[in-house]
């Protein structure tokens, strides 16, 4: 973990459905760190999206891991701890003060900001389609995956971008869409040969290729930002991280943790 880019070639751990806590949690309440005024908050994540929240060795490890922790350094917070969730439960979890904020790799929409807000944008990323290595499935766009079994994982962007642009034009009959608690699940069916392709963020696509026998078929643009998720009407808070965000970029520490989880770039 200490060489750059060595995190992402670790195997993975299966993470399960439920809430798990991590560390202690912290306080728990609307103004990012509760209604007593304290400045302890809450992460919440979503571990299975390598390589920014995944379990190895037991541990809560990746990019959003180690940028939200430092981006709260930065600001005027304490991070108590970590709660971990299916995807799926993340914004639930934020709107019902269970957490704090979210990093795990979450996606500015529209349809996510008429419930949350969002920080500024940390990451950027396409959509990739993800194949065997070893198959003789070699799709070259989105309509050749008509009448194939395909994955993604439940509430991500790789999910809607099937519903939106094959289920709902008529190509691909929603008999033949698998959804899955997270994308280790989703690539693991994939290397048993129980679907066809997985539709994943690149980056996360990436270290699946590096690590599994799996390929990438090809990219998919949708010019995707992802953000830290707070409550809606938190702005001292957003505001806070989107300060810290600031400084951790304008010094090395983006670029250090970039090296580290995604290699030299």
């Amino acid at each position: 973990m200490s060489d750059d880019g060595l995190s992402r070639r670790q195997y993975l751990s299966t993470v399960g459905g439920t809430a798990v806590t991590v560390s202690l949690a912290g306080c728990f309440g609307g103004g990012g760190g509760g209604d007593d005024g304290t400045t302890e908050i809450t992460a919440g994540t979503a571990p299975g999206f390598p390589p920014f929240e995944m379990k190895q060795d037991g541990e809560l490890v990746g990019f959003d891991i180690d940028l939200l922790e430092a981006v709260v350094d930065e600001a005027d917070y304490t991070l108590a701890g970590w709660e971990e969730f299916e995807f799926k439960s993340l914004i639930p979890a934020l709107t019902n003060e269970n957490i704090d904020v979210v990093a795990a790799g979450m996606t500015i929409n529209d349809e996510r900001d008429e419930t949350i807000d969002f920080t500024d944008p940390y990451y950027s990323s396409n959509q990739a389609i993800v194949v065997r290595e070893d198959g003789d499935f070699s799709p070259e766009s989105l309509s050749d995956l008509s009448g194939r079994p395909i994955g993604a994982q439940k509430g991500t962007t790789g999910e809607s971008t099937v519903q939106s642009e094959l289920i709902e034009p008529g190509n691909l009959d929603e008999s033949n869409y698998n959804s899955y608690g997270n994308y280790v699940l989703a690539v693991e069916d994939l290397q048993n040969g129980n679907i066809d392709a997985v539709v994943i963020d690149e980056p996360v696509a990436q270290t699946f290729a590096a690590q599994r026998p799996v390929t990438i078929a090809f990219t998919y643009e949708t010019g995707e930002n992802f953000g830290f998720g707070v409550r809606d009407g938190d702005d001292e808070f957003t505001q806070a991280l989107n300060d810290g965000l600031s400084t951790v970029r304008d010094g090395s520490t983006y670029q250090d943790l970039t090296n580290k989880w995604f290699g030299q770039q």
